[in-house]
């Protein structure tokens, strides 16, 4: 297992990079010890990756969201803020987002937004979301005219990665992923972009202790520019967005020229 620390003064937190499924009762137990009831978010491809984590929560509740891109909407959110109403939720009870960079948004954006303030928890479960959208805090859901133009700055109050959920990825969402990690050598880590090129015979075959090492390095990566620049306040942050701004113009681009009858490349 290896440790991440994220240092933000009050809103410091660990990612926590394991291999066994059954290391979240620790790390649960670890950030509440009375395991409260708590809620889980995940969508239509990870609901079963979900449920595997059921049986460490004493009282939790599961809600899924379909898969896709389109579930990062207000009509998705508005939905889900009254089921959690239903379910009488309050800044007590801890919110789970289990999924990619989907999942991972809109449970951090209904974390920051309900009853002003949820407990917020993350288990990414792609490649990209492990080493990106679930570290930093930037959560947020897409209008019509954009995506994340409804959003906060919201820090988890923990990441839980399990390498193994990397096992049901396509390769071409592995590899997608890839390419986020590759980001970090070019603008960060010369000595990193070295290691990938060494040992890419062992990155595509998903070694271990290769895939471990990989996003390690990546999160330090993110950690130390968001603990620098945490609301993209100095223009630090902005580096991350290397390569994002030119592919979130061809996703619109790319919807505009088909009339919206196709959906735009999903985010992992």
């Amino acid at each position: 297992m290896q440790t991440i620390a994220v240092s933000l003064e009050s809103r410091s937190y660990n990612i926590s990079i394991v291999h066994e499924l059954a290391t979240f009762a620790n790390f649960y137990a670890h950030l509440y010890p009375k395991r409260p009831r708590c809620v889980v978010l995940a969508d239509s491809n990870t609901a079963a990756l979900a449920e595997q984590l059921l049986p460490f929560l004493p009282e939790s509740h599961l809600l899924t969201v379909p898969a896709g891109e389109s579930s990062k909407s207000l009509a998705v959110a508005g939905d889900l803020y009254s089921q959690l109403a239903r379910l009488r939720v309050d800044r007590a009870t801890p919110l789970i987002a289990v999924g990619g960079g989907v999942v991972g948004d809109l449970g951090g954006f209904l974390a920051a937004t309900f009853n002003r303030g949820l407990p917020l928890l993350m288990v990414p479960t792609s490649l990209l979301s492990m080493v990106d959208s679930s570290v930093g805090g930037k959560v947020g859901i897409n209008l019509p005219e954009g995506k994340n133009l409804v959003g906060a700055f919201y820090q988890p109050k923990g990441v839980w990665i399990n390498t193994q959920f990397l096992d049901h990825l396509p390769e071409r969402e592995y590899c997608s992923g890839l390419a986020e990690v590759v980001k970090y050598g070019v603008i960060l880590d010369a000595t990193f972009f070295v290691w990938l090129e060494q040992n890419i015979d062992a990155i595509l075959a998903r070694d271990p202790a290769a895939v471990e090492h990989l996003i390690a390095v990546s999160c330090r990566c993110k950690a130390d520019v968001v603990e620098q620049d945490e609301r993209e306040e100095t223009g630090l942050r902005m580096v991350l967005n290397y390569g994002h701004t030119f592919a979130h113009a061809f996703e619109s681009l790319g919807a505009i020229r088909v009339g919206c009858t196709e959906k735009p490349l999903q985010r992992g």
